[in-house]
């Protein structure tokens, strides 16, 4: 079995261009090319439950961002701000990889780890310390080694909730999400506690005033 490389992973028109790129310039511009892809890769989980026109990786990695910019807990939120960035940016080559895909999740984590350190390649002739920085905060999200890193991973789950309810309220309780609810046990932090259960309230408003019952209340 072949092992599983971010450059076969590139896309076919792609990697002349990363082939033919011998300047930092053109290098950034092949990343740049990359990481837009995450614009238009759909999440995995909302394809699988069939919801109409669902949001991209870079979509929801957008509202982490500016959920992380305003906090109010003390924390670094630059930092924040670009783990919210980053943290999935490996899906734009891995793709979006869902805890229900027959993954084991060593593979995916070094299928990641492996699309990072390359994707830090094509930066760091271009800005070496941005380059090491883009991996430290990628594997300090993935590790959980600091506030920050609980912080967004909370953010994270708070986002997926967010959007959970927005499609159940656009589709009149047509669609039921609530497999995605799940996640509200997996916040810890006080501040993005609060967010998701008063948002969890909410939707539970919401499905009473429509006449249904979710799977999940």
């Amino acid at each position: 079995m072949t092992t599983w490389t971010p450059e076969q992973a590139v896309p076919e028109d792609l990697k002349q261009e990363i082939q033919d790129a011998t300047s930092p310039l053109d290098q950034m511009l092949c990343f740049f090319n990359i990481v837009g892809r995450l614009k238009t890769e759909k999440r995995t989980g909302w394809v699988n439950f069939q919801v109409p026109q669902p949001e991209s990786i870079a979509d929801h990695m957008y509202r982490m961002g500016v959920i992380s910019m305003l906090t109010k807990q003390e924390l670094d939120t630059g930092r924040c701000v670009k783990m919210a960035l980053i943290h999935d940016m490996a899906e734009s080559l891995v793709g979006d990889i869902t805890p229900v895909d027959p993954m084991p999740k060593e593979e995916k984590h070094r299928r990641e780890l492996a699309t990072m350190e390359y994707l830090g390649k094509l930066v760091e002739k271009h800005n070496p310390e941005g380059a090491k920085e883009m991996v430290e905060i990628w594997n300090e999200y993935e590790n959980c080694t600091t506030k920050e890193a609980r912080f967004v991973k909370d953010v994270d789950k708070y986002e997926l909730l967010v959007q959970t309810f927005e499609y159940e309220k656009a589709n009149k309780c047509e669609i039921d999400l609530s497999d995605f609810t799940n996640v509200r046990s997996a916040i810890k932090t006080d501040e993005v506690s609060e967010l998701a259960d008063n948002l969890l309230e909410k939707r539970r408003k919401f499905w009473a005033s429509q006449g249904k019952v979710p799977k999940l209340n």
